[in-house]
């Protein structure tokens, strides 16, 4: 494998700032690779036996700066005059949106999605094909329009079955009726029948497909864009470029690049922060067999808060999420019954005085937590205004008193178990993700009024079904976290022993086809008709789509999806110079993906 390397700096600059502390500004440098065509994975990249480069963050070029620039201007230009290839345009929102960088056009994207709706009328005329039908249906679904599912009657026969193409099959529109289908809501059977015939389709097209298009419609199967942090669905092939790209195309791959070089100098800091607080913290020296992973900790807020410029918003949720996991590991491994109790009542009260008879471990544990959240609700007044902390303290005291139900039922033995949904009930709360979308709520600076912060009760319905994904993920029997040996019990065993000669792949099944529907409840609070942000809806969808990847272990009890991630991020931790290599070759992979299925199929309708 043949690499050439160039370091080029932009002068294109970085704001850091601490809530309350003067505006800094930082140069990073990008780098600029090209590789030869061969096939390379991860693996060969980190053991390639070349120099490794060498980030530096004041290498300066203006004239990488000013090109960066216009062809930021170009594309947005592109964006606003758009409207005679309908088709082309959406190709360009799409193809925008899965390189991740659309925050530099979100102003754009959504005048361009509203003028898409407002001719929604033509876009769907039965002069349409099923492709431009579904991607159109799939982005005005995703940017909060709702277009009712029977747009796609024109594909069904007369007995209300989809129709397989008479002439060649178009693989890419076959995929993009899947990709619509994902944004299904209740009693939609339309995209449920989509969603079922375009993946029987696609299935029974592989064996007749070349091997990038296949590896392409398995990702989209297993992966649809909806369901899934795309840019950490990188295959295990790549490619410096794709034949017959030109014009605007490269635009967006060399902004996508740029985004990553920043993000590499961003996230460093962030996690020197994160595992210099955790140190001091002193809180894995105090409880040995508790986890200790401030790195996949990171990994959460990551992937739920991407835009680049919310770092301090970053830094302050894996404080609170660290806690989750620790309070969790203290009722799972360490508290006796009494004292869990008091300490669900100290964090219930709020007071510190309250912690006196408990053991020291505890009592470090909740002053932690005490002047973390504490310290979260003065920060987010000096940003925004207004002080959560009455709010962010009954999330913590809800997740202890969950917990502590948990606790007295695995300690019960059989005399005191719940039924299935009553333990579902409880898990969605001793989940955690309460106490993570309240503070990302109120770290967006959402939740003021002129009365002052109001709480999220109105959310209930988008927290409970992310809620509810992960507590159903993590007890679907796959995923054992790392250094980990407490029971937390299952909603798969206590179904089954509710459901009397159900085998375990019926419940499994069951599980699944909850999750399915939870992502049904969540597509529906999403659309324009929720009162809520897009950025906090954003995040809770990243949520959402991070789960999977945060839960399916392998027989080993390995993430195999997120391995490859979870070593950028420690080449990151360690400052090692290898990252930069890495994140080439996962930007190359990830963008020969959304290359040949924008360009290269189409190509061949």
């Amino acid at each position: 494998m043949a690499i050439n390397c160039t370091i080029l700096a932009s002068s294109y600059y970085r704001t850091t700032r601490t809530i309350g502390a003067p505006i800094r500004e930082v140069k990073p440098a990008l780098v600029a690779c090209s590789a030869s065509r061969q096939r390379l994975n991860v693996s060969q990249c980190l053991n390639s036996a070349f120099n490794p480069l060498i980030y530096h963050e004041d290498l300066v070029n203006d004239e990488l700066y000013v090109r960066r620039t216009q062809k930021m201007m170009d594309v947005r230009h592109m964006l606003k005059t758009g409207g005679e290839d309908r088709l082309k345009d959406l190709r360009l929102v799409d193809a925008i949106q899965r390189l991740g960088i659309d925050h530099h056009f979100q102003e754009e994207i959504e005048a361009l999605i509203w003028r898409q709706h407002v001719s929604a009328k033509c876009c769907f005329d039965q002069s349409e094909g099923l492709h431009e039908v579904s991607l159109c249906f799939r982005l005005l679904r995703q940017e909060g329009y709702y277009v009712p599912p029977d747009v796609f009657n024109n594909f069904k026969d007369e007995k209300g079955k989809f129709m397989a193409s008479s002439g060649k099959v178009n693989v890419r529109a076959l995929m993009e009726l899947y990709e619509a289908a994902q944004l299904s809501i209740e009693g939609e059977d339309i995209l449920d029948d989509a969603a079922e015939f375009s993946s029987q389709l696609l299935n029974a097209l592989l064996k007749y497909l070349d091997e990038d298009n296949a590896a392409l419609v398995k990702n989209t199967l297993k992966h649809p864009y909806r369901k899934s942090m795309y840019k950490f669905k990188a295959n295990n092939f790549m490619g410096s470029e794709v034949e017959g790209i030109n014009g605007w195309e490269n635009c967006l791959l060399e902004l996508s690049n740029a985004d990553f070089y920043m993000a590499q100098g961003i996230h460093r800091q962030e996690l020197l922060q994160i595992t210099k607080w955790w140190k001091d913290l002193g809180l894995a020296r105090e409880l040995k067999q508790a986890r200790d992973q401030p790195l996949k900790w990171y990994t959460w807020p990551m992937a739920m808060l991407n835009d680049l410029r919310l770092s301090d918003e970053r830094v302050e949720l894996t404080k609170s999420i660290s806690f989750i996991y620790i309070i969790d590991d203290i009722f799972d491994l360490y508290g006796k019954p009494e004292e869990l109790t008091l300490f669900a009542e100290a964090v219930n009260r709020w007071d510190l005085a309250a912690v006196d008879q408990l053991p020291d471990y505890m009592k470090k544990c909740f002053r932690a937590l005490y002047d973390t959240t504490n310290e979260a609700g003065i920060k987010i007044h000096k940003k925004h205004g207004f002080n959560p902390t009455k709010f962010l303290r009954k999330t913590w005291a809800s997740l202890c008193n969950a917990f502590l139900v948990e606790s007295r039922w695995f300690r019960s033995g059989s005399r005191d178990q719940p039924m299935a949904d009553e333990y579902l009930k409880n898990g969605k709360v001793s989940s955690g993700v309460h106490v993570v979308l309240e503070h990302v709520f109120f770290l967006l600076g959402f939740g003021a009024t002129n009365e002052g912060p109001i709480d999220l009760s109105d959310a209930s319905a988008i927290i409970s079904s992310v809620a509810a994904m992960l507590r159903l993920w993590d007890d679907l029997g796959s995923a054992k976290d790392e250094d980990q040996n407490g029971h937390d019990g299952s909603y798969i065993d206590y179904y089954m022993k509710e459901h009397q000669g159900v085998t375990l792949d019926i419940a499994r099944e069951h599980v699944f086809k909850q999750i399915s529907e939870e992502w049904k409840r969540l597509n529906k609070e999403c659309l324009r008709l929720n009162r809520f942000s897009s950025s906090f809806q954003r995040a809770s969808l990243n949520l959402a789509r991070m789960v999977p990847l945060m839960y399916s272990y392998d027989d080993n009890q390995r993430l195999l999806d997120l391995d490859e991630f979870k070593t950028v991020i420690t080449s990151l931790s360690i400052g090692n110079s290898i990252s930069i290599t890495l994140i080439r070759c996962l930007v190359c992979k990830i963008c020969k993906f959304v290359y040949i299925s924008i360009f290269n199929m189409n190509s061949k309708k």
